[in-house]
């Protein structure tokens, strides 16, 4: 979707749909008069009459009979005291709708400069269709345009601009994630990694194979690995700007690439199991927040690692009571072959930190507790350094990528306490899984500040919320937080 702010008044914008946004209780400001007087108080009786409402989640629309350049004005909801969250609602709710009319240029009636952003992401990840594999002319077509106009466009130009880039490799997540399991492997997610250095060249990537995997002592994730026909990938790409603000700070992003994953002998259950696809969300937000980035062209440098594999179940699979040596050489004990992501990232981490990141941030959508725990608005968010955890608590607060700190205590490394190796990668105590996943993380760590992500609740959705992600499925998770953290770490 082109983004594009506008000098003329609202009522001299070309457009399909003009948006007129509302609080509750709904008046007209002094543009929104203008509009008024050119419709002859058309609005102040809909709004009399109660056709018309702020209240959150309402649209309505009228028909402009050429008194405006847009032949159909359209009213969103914003609710009582909205903040950025409801406005980006409201704007994906005036998305949806003017997608079903089938607009394909939309303006915004921009009040505050401020909201730019909400309303970029509202209309971009809004519109999203998950049914691109769908056939048949049947489909609604696409917002191609967004002009913002009014007071509030002024000056907001760049701002729109850098949320068109975040929220369009958002939904650039979206579509790895959504993708069945047959069309996005590791060797796809690879390829789309090398797609990515060939149209950057601030980017480049290597990718390891099994034989190379192997040879760098990374058992932990080979042992996921080796059930599946489907060979591993190990991507490591690195984002190298000319110039960048401080050449000694280089921000390690970790994601966890199953893209797909049955639990192995420790088999998930039948009913849901083709949503495992998504369990490679944080990989997605790793390579597409990378994409974000060095499109975006931030001062900062950038080390992406994405451990990518299937947890199968064959004659080659990994057993429970397996001990394996990771990269960092501790050992594990394999209690549960569901537990494998954990294992994945151990290896991962441990490369990326080897690798030089200074700074350590893993996305992993890693356990079902985190989802009891929070639902699906908020991510669990975990860290050894108080200071990197409010940074990256704050980017998550700013883009709309929400995550909750959660406690890192050392009590809870008695879980994954083993009689027979270094550590075990499951407890048989069904307590605070999420704080002892996070717990095994951090052995593999090594020095300087690190902060864990578990996005199980909030990168792939069972069902709609009732705001920006109203469908079910990936919802880009990460990719604006990514985006908002290097930009703030760059300045």
């Amino acid at each position: 979707m082109l983004v594009e702010t506008a000098e003329a008044p609202p009522e001299g914008v070309q457009a399909d749909v003009l948006v007129l946004p509302l609080s509750d209780p709904a008046g007209l400001s002094e543009p929104a008069r203008a509009l008024d007087d050119r419709l002859k108080g058309r609005l102040t009786k809909l709004l009399a009459d109660g056709e018309w409402s702020g209240r959150r989640g309402r649209v309505s629309f009228t028909h402009t009979d050429g008194a405006l350049e847009a032949p159909r004005l359209l009213a969103t909801g914003l609710g009582k005291a909205p903040d950025a969250d409801a406005v980006t609602s409201a704007a994906a709710r005036a998305a949806r709708t003017a997608t079903e009319l089938g607009a394909r240029t939309v303006a915004w009636l921009l009040e505050d400069g401020r909201d730019a952003r909400a309303v970029v992401d509202g209309m971009i990840l809004g519109a999203y269709d998950t049914g691109r594999w769908k056939t048949g002319d049947d489909r609604p077509g696409e917002i191609e345009r967004l002009v913002l106009c009014g007071p509030g466009a002024t000056g907001a130009t760049e701002d729109a601009r850098q949320a068109g880039v975040v929220a369009g490799w958002a939904n650039r997540c979206r579509d790895l994630v959504n993708a069945p399991p047959n069309e996005v492997t590791p060797t796809a997610l690879a390829a789309f990694a090398e797609e990515l250095a060939a149209r950057f060249p601030s980017l480049s990537v290597e990718v390891l194979g099994p034989e190379e995997i192997e040879a760098a002592g990374m058992n932990a994730f080979m042992a996921v690995a080796r059930g599946s026909h489907e060979p591993p990938r190990l991507v490591t790409l690195s984002y190298e700007p000319p110039r960048p603000t401080d050449q000694s700070l280089v921000l390690g992003l970790v994601g966890k690439g199953l893209t797909f994953d049955s639990g192995g002998f420790d088999l998930k259950p039948p009913g849901k199991m083709e949503d495992l696809k998504s369990d490679m969300g944080g990989a997605g937000a790793v390579l597409a927040g990378l994409g974000a980035i060095a499109e975006l062209e931030l001062p900062l440098r950038v080390l992406g690692v994405v451990a990518s594999c299937e947890n199968m179940i064959s004659g080659r699979a990994y057993r429970p009571g397996d001990i394996l040596t990771a990269s960092n050489g501790k050992t594990i004990e394999v209690t549960n072959t569901d537990a494998e992501g954990r294992l994945v990232l151990a290896d991962a981490l441990w490369h990326a930190r080897s690798s030089g990141a200074t700074h350590l941030l893993d996305l992993a959508t890693l356990t079902g507790g985190v989802v009891i725990a929070l639902g699906d608005f908020y991510a669990g968010l975990f860290a050894n350094d108080a200071d990197w955890l409010e940074q990256v608590r704050l980017a998550g607060e700013a883009s709309g990528d929400h995550a909750w700190p959660l406690p890192l205590h050392d009590s809870y490394k008695r879980y994954i306490e083993s009689p027979f190796a270094d550590m075990k990668n499951s407890s048989t105590l069904r307590q605070g899984t999420p704080l002892y996943a996070a717990n095994f993380l951090a052995e593999f760590v090594g020095e300087g500040p690190w902060a864990h992500l578990d996005i199980a609740g909030t990168a792939y959705l069972e069902r709609g919320r009732d705001d920006y992600y109203a469908s079910v499925g990936a919802t880009g998770f990460g990719v604006r937080l990514l985006g908002e953290l290097a930009q703030r770490l760059a300045a």
